[in-house]
């Protein structure tokens, strides 16, 4: 049987214009752009997880973003079962919202000082406007109690401030799911809680995507805690996905310099334990004058003359395995 294709991303493109002075401009000056995401494609199945792993500055945040239009994309389709969204009008896109939702990376930010935790869970519901006040709060106290903050009571009129870093996360993620999503971005969600607190949490989020069968885009840069969350995981470099597949396989076996490095950089918790030589150096490029060729090249162990002159294509090497290189890993 077919599984369903829940997020459907074609050829996704996002350049943000920088802003130039007004003597740059008045002499006709060149218009310069980030050249953030270049040409995305993927699928998300539905109650798949799909990871998007690289860098800070690989351009992960703006993808996930830019599927659920809080950002415009420059070019490209997005498609949520068969409807194409990246273009529709914004009043069905605010109805289309309930179902597409989104778990914000820094919980200090993304809620607010001045509203109570029933006021930031219940707000989704008052923005699609079909729930009364009573309704509403059973909804919110349902939600509290899947992310384990008992007795719902004691924390509906709590303020962020009065709340542990792994409970306002709590918060937020029952904020993303009190609509009944079908499909969430989950921006690093873990990142800005202390360890302990982030494996609770982290098995929460499981628990809550097998339970409802959400389907899920997961940003992380840890490379190592996607192999934990993800069922198929898309390495982002630069802006372009370079390797893609199945997350055990390409774990055990990156085919990309890329992923092997990324890989490599993993800590291994055994004081005893080899240390294996850094095999990449230096900062990514700058996405307003991406390097020609390969964007890897620059920083590429393995770079050959083919590599700075021509852009590798994402393609299969094996069943549900892509990669974009000219000399990958084991081939």
């Amino acid at each position: 049987m077919k599984e369903e294709t829940i997020i459907d991303v074609r050829n996704l493109t996002k350049h943000f214009p920088i802003k130039m002075g007004f003597f740059k401009t008045l002499l006709g000056k060149q218009q310069l752009f980030v050249h953030a995401v270049e040409n995305v494609s993927f699928k998300i199945a539905k109650g798949e997880v799909f990871g998007l792993v690289g860098e800070s500055g690989s351009g992960k945040t703006t993808v996930g973003r830019t599927i659920l239009r809080l950002i415009e994309p420059t070019s490209g389709e997005v498609f949520f079962k068969d409807r194409e969204i990246s273009s529709i009008p914004s009043e069905e896109m605010r109805l289309l919202r309930k179902k597409l939702q989104i778990i914000f990376q820094d919980p200090y930010e993304s809620l607010n000082p001045r509203m109570s935790v029933f006021d930031s869970i219940s707000e989704p519901l008052r923005v699609q406007g079909n729930f009364d006040e009573e309704e509403a709060r059973k909804r919110v106290e349902n939600e509290l109690v899947e992310m384990g903050l008992v007795p719902p009571e004691e924390y509906l009129y709590r303020f962020p401030h009065e709340l542990s870093g792994g409970q306002r996360q709590r918060v937020a993620i029952a904020r993303a799911f009190v609509t009944e999503p079908e499909f969430i971005v989950a921006d690093e969600p873990f990142s800005m809680l202390d360890a302990s607190v982030r494996t609770e949490v982290s098995e929460l989020m499981l628990h809550l995507v097998e339970n409802f069968h959400v389907s899920t885009l997961y940003i992380t840069h840890d490379i190592a805690l996607s192999r934990y969350m993800c069922d198929r995981v898309g390495v982002m470099y630069l802006g372009e996905i370079v390797e893609m597949g199945d997350v055990d396989s390409i774990v055990k076996n990156p085919f990309h310099p890329y992923t092997l490095a990324l890989m490599r950089a993993v800590p291994v918790p055994d004081p005893k334990a080899r240390r294996i030589e850094v095999v990449i150096k230096g900062e990514i490029p700058s996405p307003v004058f991406p390097p020609p060729g390969c964007r890897f090249h620059t920083r590429c162990p393995k770079v050959k003359e083919v590599c700075k002159k021509e852009k590798p294509h994402l393609i299969e090497v094996e069943k549900g395995r892509f990669v974009a290189c000219h000399f990958p890993e084991g081939k």
